[in-house]
């Protein structure tokens, strides 16, 4: 009831707000093509809409033999499998759809059938990260009265492992793949009757004069053994399809105002604020509820592809600080998930999932120490102080932890590396897994559980050093002095050491070194100019790096900030992962660095060609990729991917 009461309140609020607020949810208006009709459990041919943190979702069925939206696509098991074309389907008898129009927003689906005497209007919301509503309104579009007889049914099967129940007006669905159980609640005359697989209800019917109209409403709910389907019934009970896509409505269009109304100047074309709604909603996708090991809200990477169906710390980061432009409450919950999979030594977990039957927690490796950056932007937006005394003490432990576990020569600089002494998961750690910089690598023991690659890595360092100073501002906001002053010491020495072993004066560029520093390991990369996002690097190295940085010959491409330098001999975007492709992270440090430094024309006309150089972020229709060929602009790898989504907020709103 505290739930509907909060609802209740807010629309109360919303209606008596003197001054009607913009329509920003326009910006949203089909900005991603949900059209699918899945042709097997695992098809990936189309995307898919999600809200509330839901652990499945549903697309648009791609003619008009399917009356329903197609799915549910369930993440609830197998990492994600379709459960049928349609689950509910409402058919009526000798009604021939003519055609089929649909529309999708950040808030809710809807699409809209037609016949000669018949309109049949379908909407879907999420009423909870459970339960999705979905309104079916008929209307007699004729001339003359109507009788028309409908039922309710399923498309077959997809999913393995579903199972049937019916009674009355009520379906269950049982799963040998997962503890989730489905709930489908169809309106009170409606009688269900089904077997394992298939079922159907009797059919009914209606009468219609000449734009009269029957609305028939449904909820299905995918639910976890850890949250009461009891509650959620009466939560359900207490509110009503129109109330839920209200409230849901004015959700999402306050959210893209903080994102819309907070834009760089430079940045005030509409397209630009298409962008934003695109990011939001790729955000938004995937979002997931606790279930299972998980216990706070996160994100997935991606929901499209099959193996991002978890969480990982850098990823966490990246997501919590595009969050807290318009969402702090989530970004908080992003970052707490992944820090309780700490260890006591300060260690936190590469990835984890909900259902580790399916695939286990990493702690082979971590990530680059991005998390203080995140605490530290959200602060900034929301004044939490409660959070970041919660989040202090886990934070510096980790801090600590690169010191202890990731320093081979203990000279203040550390490497990445792994717990169980392996090369692959120590180059996983950096993030870049085939970066070139690692060809040659190999491992050397620190101690026991601690390996280290034998080079010394520039944007480690400089993560590092940016660390340091979040580390004691947060220090000083919590009052602890002595903290704040060790810190800004370590970093002023830190700082020191990245110029002047780092650097390389003849090229112009920052590399990572042998342990002892004394040699470079050559190959122009991302990592160049992570010095400068850092605010580590002087004004006349910030020069020489940038030049090379807007070098058409370079790193100044069709999608520009790529992860190295398009003239090198082993750049191939198509067949190395951290060998050529634009990953938007990257992209957005780059241009982050010439801002820093004063270039900002550079970094405007950058950003704009970023953008515009890769295929589909402006625009209607196509996802946001996981990266970018840099020469041809194509998307690549996995699509719907949330730190690209993340880093594009970045890149468009006032710091």
């Amino acid at each position: 009831m505290k739930k509907i009461f909060y609802l209740f309140t807010t629309i109360v609020l919303f209606s008596c707000a003197k001054e009607e607020q913009k329509n920003y949810l326009k910006f949203s208006e089909n900005i991603l093509d949900y059209t699918v009709t899945p042709k097997t459990k695992f098809d990936k041919s189309g995307l898919m809409f999600s809200d509330q943190g839901a652990w499945f979702a549903y697309s648009f069925p791609g003619s008009t033999n399917i009356t329903g939206f197609s799915g549910p696509f369930l993440m609830t098991q197998q990492n994600g499998v379709w459960a049928s074309q349609s689950l509910v389907n409402l058919e009526f008898d000798n009604v021939k759809w003519k055609s089929h129009s649909k529309n999708s927003y950040n808030s809710h689906l809807e699409q809209t059938f037609t016949s000669e005497s018949f309109e049949l209007k379908q909407e879907l919301v999420f009423s909870s990260g459970h339960t999705t509503i979905i309104k079916s309104t008929i209307k007699n579009i004729s001339k003359s009265n109507q009788q028309v007889h409908y039922h309710f049914k399923n498309e077959k099967l997809l999913a393995d492992g579903l199972k049937f129940s019916s009674t009355k007006n009520r379906l269950r669905i049982r799963s040998s793949k997962s503890d989730a159980v489905g709930h489908l609640i169809f309106p009170e005359n409606t009688k269900i009757s089904s077997n394992d697989s298939l079922y159907s209800s009797k059919k009914n019917r209606i009468y219609l004069n000449p734009n009269e109209t029957k609305e028939f409403t449904i909820s299905q709910t995918f639910i976890f053994p850890e949250y009461s389907w009891e509650n959620e019934q009466k939560s359900l009970q207490n509110t009503s399809f129109d109330f839920v896509l209200e409230y849901r409505k004015k959700e999402k269009n306050s959210q893209l105002q903080s994102l819309i109304e907070n834009r760089k100047t430079q940045f005030t074309k509409n397209q630009y604020a298409e962008v934003l709604s695109k990011a939001h909603l790729t955000l938004q996708n995937n979002w997931r509820i606790p279930a299972g090991e998980i216990k706070h809200e996160g994100l997935f990477p991606s929901y499209h592809y099959k193996w991002f169906n978890g969480f990982w710390s850098w990823d966490s980061w990246k997501h919590a600080v595009g969050l807290s432009y318009y969402d702090a409450a989530l970004g908080k919950k992003q970052l707490k998930l992944m820090f309780e999979f700490q260890n006591e030594d300060g260690f936190v977990a590469d990835c984890v999932f909900r259902d580790t039957s399916i695939e286990k927690h990493n702690y082979r490796d971590t990530k680059p120490p991005l998390s203080v950056w995140a605490v530290a932007k959200i602060y900034e937006k929301d004044q939490d102080l409660e959070f970041v005394k919660y989040m202090y003490p886990k934070l510096k432990l980790y801090h600590e932890w690169w010191y202890n576990k990731r320093d081979n020569d203990q000279d203040g600089l550390c490497e990445y590396g792994s717990t169980d002494g392996s090369l692959i998961a120590a180059k996983w750690e950096s993030g870049m897994d085939n970066a070139i910089r690692f060809d040659d690598s190999k491992i050397v023991k620190n101690g026991e559980g601690a390996y280290s690659i034998n080079q010394e890595s520039v944007d480690l360092n400089a993560y590092l050093y940016a660390e340091k100073l979040f580390l004691a501002q947060l220090a000083t906001v919590l009052q602890k002095v002595e903290d704040a002053q060790e810190l800004a010491n370590e970093a002023a020495i830190l700082k020191t050491k990245i110029q002047s072993q780092f650097y390389d004066t003849k090229d112009g560029w920052f590399y990572d070194t042998s342990l002892d520093g004394k040699t470079f390991i050559k190959g122009e990369g991302s990592e160049g100019w992570t010095a400068l996002w850092a605010n580590a690097a002087t004004q006349k190295q910030a020069e020489a790096v940038k030049e090379k940085m807007m070098n058409p010959k370079k790193f100044y491409t069709k999608v520009p900030f790529q992860t190295m330098s398009a003239d090198h001999e082993k750049f191939n975007p198509l067949k190395g992962y951290w060998r050529g492709p634009n990953w938007l992270d990257q992209a957005y440090f780059g241009v982050k660095s010439l801002r820093n430094y004063g270039f900002n024309l550079d970094a405007d006309k950058a950003t704009k060609q970023i953008l515009k150089g890769a295929e589909g972020i402006l625009g209607k229709g196509k996802s946001i990729r996981e990266n970018y060929h840099p020469i041809t602009g194509k998307g690549l790898n996995a699509q719907s991917f949330s730190w690209s989504a993340a880093h594009i907020i970045m890149l468009l709103q006032k710091d």
